[in-house]
């Protein structure tokens, strides 16, 4: 496993799958850090252009199931023998978005990104990790989660980010604040920011929740226990986040030994079905 770094949610959500889970996790982080490849700083932007474009004609040939890259054919190695392949053209979408520094005018434009990308690699993760569940809840699963996800993580590296011109906050709700969005790269943010933040952060946290709780059937969630995993870490780091408010969250040598811990206990609920599953409570600071 060399695509993701070791101690972060996607390390563990990997490392507690089943195999077959592992593999189509590996693909797919890579296939994402491949695409992503084109937003390294100090990239040429016309080589840039090349990648992504290349990248989009890649996830035309993975779903007709004709694809080149190694990472995709190993992709399609984990994947059902009959249908479509899988459809990776949201994680190009959302690639060049970046690439192009688009800004989110409104929340309904940030959702959409959050969605296309909780579809391509969630959608993906689910539909061929548990084949057994149902179309529609293998839907409901990726894209609650998913979203939730995919957002969180904008939101944990809201700083770096615009630092890099990339705005993960709607420009619509940055000016209902009176919040200039420069000063997204500046923390300590204003206290209206914060505010904003911390209840954005709320309603995540509960949106994960809601989307692990689909997964109703033991042998679903066992199938899919990396994802639930993925999930439990992601509603950790969003807490700590949430309670460092204004500054700005730095992940510690004991956090990585919390991660290890939260990682290990969601694993174990979630291949022992009779133990209550978590459930949401607002935010403590801890």
């Amino acid at each position: 496993m060399t695509e993701v770094r070791s101690g972060t949610p996607r390390y563990f959500a990997w490392l507690y799958s089943d195999a077959h889970l592992q593999a189509l996790l590996a693909a797919l982080f890579g296939i994402e850090t491949e695409i992503n490849a084109a937003l390294q700083p100090g990239l040429e932007h016309s080589v840039a252009h090349v990648r992504m474009t290349w990248w989009g004609e890649e996830a035309q040939r993975l779903r007709a199931r004709h694809a080149l890259h190694p990472l995709s054919r190993a992709l399609l190695a984990q994947w059902p023998a009959s249908g479509p392949g899988p459809d990776l053209s949201g994680l190009v979408d959302v690639a060049a978005w970046d690439l192009a520094n688009a800004t989110f005018e409104t929340r309904r434009e940030l959702a959409l990104y959050c969605e296309r990308w909780a579809r391509a690699l969630l959608g993906s993760a689910a539909a061929a990790g548990a084949p057994a569940l149902p179309a529609q809840t293998a839907q409901q699963f990726a894209l609650g989660t998913g979203a939730a996800l995919c957002e969180l993580d904008m939101l944990l590296s809201l700083q770096p980010c615009a630092r890099a011109g990339r705005l993960r906050l709607p420009l619509d709700e940055l000016a209902a604040l009176g919040v200039e969005p420069e000063a997204l790269a500046h923390p300590p943010w204003p206290d209206a920011l914060c505010a904003r933040l911390r209840e954005r952060h709320g309603e995540l946290q509960a949106a994960l929740a809601r989307g692990c709780e689909v997964l109703r059937a033991p042998a679903h969630r066992v199938a899919l226990r990396g994802l639930l995993v993925w999930a439990a870490l992601l509603r950790r780091h969003s807490r700590r986040a949430q309670a460092a408010l204004p500054a700005v969250w730095q992940r510690s040598r004991w956090d990585g030994i919390g991660d290890a811990l939260r990682a290990w206990r969601a694993a174990r609920r979630a291949m022992h079905p009779g133990t209550p599953t978590q459930t949401f409570k607002p935010a403590e600071p801890s």
